[in-house]
């Protein structure tokens, strides 16, 4: 996975006003934390940042101000109606230590004219290697019949990754198209409607 570099600025000011005077500045607060340090506060730039968390897992290169450390994205707060970034948590990691994430599952190809799909799970957890996390794992459905399952232990993850959900968890089945209803059954229940609809009409006519 590519590093994605970012300047930081160390911040001295906390509190809500201090928060909000940042993104006025188009910046994110952020901590810093992980491996025993003392977390430490920063300001980075709102646009790179957003750019870089549009690519799942991105390992962010932080520096500046005495500050030169790998991290991974753990925690991201975003304004619930506006969307802009309120705030993140970065993870402190080292090159060659294992971490745990989700991974999102797409999938590729068509199932059986017959059949509907239905992904139960659109991110799996696995473990990697912090600078060679995967950015998904994919399932090929083309041609899969009616019946057909996919479970977290059937994915094919690339080499050094191991999932961490349980195997038997299911990603994805092959369901039957939802049938239509016969045309006489349908005229039927309208022929026992009708009569009681006009007896109503009659009554209230009285």
């Amino acid at each position: 996975m590519a590093e994605v570099r970012i300047n930081a600025e160390l911040r001295s000011e906390f509190g809500k006003g201090a928060a909000r005077k940042i993104r006025r500045a188009d910046k994110v607060p952020a901590v810093l934390y992980g491996h025993g340090i003392e977390p430490k506060h920063l300001t980075l730039p709102g646009h790179e940042l957003l750019l870089a968390l549009r690519t799942p897992n991105v390992l962010i290169r932080v520096a500046g101000n005495g500050v030169d450390e790998l991290a991974l994205p753990k925690g991201v707060q975003r304004d619930p109606l506006k969307g802009f970034l309120e705030h993140v948590d970065l993870l402190l990691v080292k090159r060659g230590e294992k971490v745990t994430v989700e991974i999102p599952v797409t999938v590729t190809g068509d199932v059986h004219s017959d059949g509907l799909l239905d992904q139960q799970l659109v991110s799996v957890s696995v473990e990697a290697e912090a600078t060679h996390i995967p950015q998904g794992v994919e399932v090929d459905v083309e041609g899969l019949e009616v019946g057909t399952a996919v479970t977290a232990g059937d994915l094919k993850l690339p080499k050094g990754v191991t999932l961490q959900a349980e195997p038997e968890t299911l990603v994805l089945h092959v369901i039957a198209k939802p049938t239509a209803e016969p045309v006489a059954e349908a005229e039927g229940v309208e022929a026992v409607e009708a009569p009681a609809a006009e007896a109503a009409a009659e009554e209230s006519a009285e």
